[in-house]
């Protein structure tokens, strides 16, 4: 019998409602509105606002997807991490810390989980040793 282990309850629990944040408040919209995000996205990095664009709607939409099924969880954490570098350091410099609040508790939540991963409670690509 397996047992209930709260540490991997609250790696799902993270995961699941980080991205959940994520994926309602900023990947939807963008990829819903792709014409008017388009029109206001900047392009702090100079790629394009094309490329930029893409670039935001993978970290806000395709990463939370795979860390709420747990997979490649660490992997799908930087580039919300990065959006959220980004966006603090160049996009809005002049923000106070408690206008960038929301940006750092982003940064702290995936950076938890880019550190814990994804637990035990996650869709396995491949077995892991030890285990049946």
């Amino acid at each position: 019998m397996k047992r209930f282990l709260t540490p991997d309850v609250a790696l799902l629990f993270l995961r699941v409602t980080a991205s959940v944040l994520v994926l309602l408040v900023h990947g939807l919209p963008k990829a819903i509105h792709y014409a008017s995000q388009f029109e206001a996205i900047e392009d702090p990095l100079h790629l394009g606002k094309t490329l930029t664009l893409g670039c935001a709607i993978f970290a806000e939409v395709v990463c939370p997807l795979l860390m709420i099924a747990g997979i490649a969880t660490r992997l799908a954490a930087l580039p919300i991490m990065l959006v959220c570098v980004v966006a603090l350091s160049l996009v809005h410099r002049e923000w106070t810390l408690a206008q960038a609040q929301f940006a750092w508790m982003l940064l702290i939540m995936f950076g938890t989980i880019a550190i814990g991963g994804a637990g035990r409670y996650r869709i396995a690509l491949r077995p892991q040793s030890g285990q049946r």
